[in-house]
């Protein structure tokens, strides 16, 4: 079995190729991602590339079809990843996420790659008050990060392959990674706890949010990019997480606090309701994958981030204008001239000219 992870050096995939080399060691592994974050190590003792025959660097809008044969399946985690870098870089968002992953399923399938595996969102179910949201329910994105992955799944839907195609419509992701972010609800939770003695929850907590630890992410990656066009269809959107797994934010706060029992929760109890609330229905997940559900509990997920934080010495009251936040990566690497607001990296010897010119 050969493997091609795209986008492999962000948050998610550090933990995915562990997971995969530690159960198929027999297994050939590759990368390949840009590398905006591949500096963003967090507590990681070697490269967590280690375990991959071959690490490619390049952007997965121009990738050719034959950098992609020899592969039983592609999974592609290359994407603008949350709702500020989509708001951000809106045009950018709707190119990487969504028209690079249509192209890069097409060019896979010409290469005669089996399985197409796309890491999808929740996210694109919009306010969806009422009962939890199946995958036959009408999807109703609001930000340009969820639109990106509507628009995805549309294309893929379309592709005139035999290609077998799973869209994972994750959960809100959480839990320690060699490549950490901090912006996502839990792991924000458990940081400002650790840094500031206290959770500030600036809405009501009302908020219905599901989660998923990115270890439950690698094996529902592994369900996907295996399994049988009798177990869902050829081309298959499916929510991934776990029924048990959908919380009010407030009862996140506090299961922070009774972990870290020092730490005070406060809530804004007369903030307006945030209408951002959604639940969301795995058991389409849960009949079609049983042997690959998620295993880590809400408190295995903050004992984990809890452990990976204090052991990196963190401490930092400001982690929101740092590194950890990966919209500052970007914004960053375009302040010094590396990236340009397409999120193309400048070659070396232009900016080398344009800083000469400058001067």
């Amino acid at each position: 079995m050969n493997i091609l992870i795209v986008g492999n050096m962000g948050y998610v995939g550090p933990v995915l190729v562990e997971a995969l080399a530690e159960r198929y060691p027999e297994t050939t592994l590759d990368g390949f991602d840009n590398a905006y974050f591949a500096h963003c190590l967090t507590g990681a003792p070697v490269l967590p590339e280690r375990h991959l025959r071959t690490q490619y660097f390049g952007d997965v809008r121009h990738i050719e079809a034959e950098h992609l044969e020899g592969y039983s399946a592609v999974v592609d985690l290359a994407a603008v990843s949350n709702d500020p870098m989509g708001h951000r870089f809106a045009e950018v968002t709707a190119r990487i996420n969504a028209q690079a992953a249509v192209e890069l399923a097409r060019k896979a399938s010409i290469a005669g790659v089996g399985h197409f595996v796309l890491a999808s969102s929740c996210s694109l179910y919009g306010v969806a008050s009422g009962p939890p949201r199946r995958e036959s329910d009408p999807v109703a994105p609001i930000t340009d990060y969820a639109i990106s992955k509507v628009e995805a799944e549309r294309g893929l839907a379309a592709l005139d392959s035999e290609m077998i195609i799973t869209c994972l419509r994750f959960a809100t992701a959480c839990g320690m990674s060699p490549r950490l972010r901090l912006d996502l609800v839990l792991n924000d939770f458990v940081a400002n706890a650790l840094a500031t003695g206290e959770i500030r929850v600036l809405s009501d907590g009302s908020p219905w949010r599901p989660l998923i630890d990115v270890r439950d992410m690698a094996r529902a990656i592994d369900w996907a990019m295996q399994r049988s066009e009798r177990d869902g269809g050829r081309v298959l959107n499916i929510n991934a997480g776990a029924n048990a797994s959908n919380y009010q934010v407030r009862e996140l706060a506090h299961a922070v606090a009774d972990v870290l029992p020092s730490v005070e929760v406060s809530i804004n109890h007369e903030a307006p309701v945030d209408s951002r609330s959604y639940r969301v229905d795995f058991g389409l997940f849960e009949r079609l994958a049983p042997d690959h559900l998620p295993a880590m509990t809400l408190a295995d997920s903050i004992h984990g981030l809890v452990t990976g934080l204090q052991g990196m010495g963190f401490d930092d009251k400001a982690f929101r204008s740092s590194d950890l936040m990966r919209l500052n990566v970007l914004q960053g690497h375009i302040e010094r001239g590396w990236l340009t607001e397409q999120l193309e990296w400048v070659r070396q010897s232009d900016v080398t000219n344009q800083r000469a010119g400058e001067v």
